[in-house]
């Protein structure tokens, strides 16, 4: 998967740990039909779970060492947090008391300093390698992913949040119009 990856997303022949964020940060946000690694690659799309997947999947397969785990954070969006993460449209999509909602990000081990690395959305600053990234979601609880990242989130949404509410939020992050690149007040 990773040569696959790396032709595609146009890294040269040994790219580095920053190169191969960036280029996963690059895929646009959009659900692949085939929520996997392989699909993310193949749709060249992908969301918070299935881009974190396949940054997961690529640094065990190129980067071990940096031992990369995978987050999910439950948080509440107002249409605040949305207007200023993701802009008006994403904010109309917000009922004004707000929605739980589920949002994935990875840490990597930097030789003993726990990264937070958040690929959702492009950015316009390319990530350092060594500081914390911005998450793309609010302050909340934060969960291990464990070994079945999509079936811990899929338990997570049942639990707290309300598909008729948080859906409408979701595809409004997915049209290239309203989807945005997060704030540089949210970096």
């Amino acid at each position: 998967l990773f040569e696959r990856f790396a032709t595609q997303a146009g890294l040269g022949p040994d790219p580095d740990l920053i190169g191969v964020v960036e280029a996963v940060r690059a895929i646009p946000y959009r659900r692949p039909v085939e929520r996997t690694p392989a699909g993310v690659v193949g749709e060249w799309a992908g969301t918070c779970s299935t881009k974190h997947l396949l940054l997961s999947r690529l640094m065990a397969e190129r980067f071990p060492r940096y031992e990369c785990r995978l987050v999910h954070r439950v948080y509440r969006v107002t249409p605040e947090l949305a207007r200023t993460s993701f802009g008006a449209a994403a904010a109309a999509a917000v009922p004004s008391s707000g929605l739980l909602d589920v949002h994935t990000y990875a840490t990597i081990d930097l030789g003993g300093h726990r990264a937070l690395v958040d690929v959702t959305f492009a950015g316009a600053t390319p990530w350092d390698g060594h500081s914390d990234m911005a998450l793309a979601c609010g302050e909340g609880i934060d969960h291990d992913a464990g070994d079945d990242a999509m079936s811990t989130k899929a338990a997570l949404i049942a639990s707290y949040c309300d598909r008729r509410v948080r859906e409408p939020f979701i595809a409004a992050l997915t049209e290239p119009s309203k989807g945005q690149t997060p704030s540089e007040s949210q970096r």
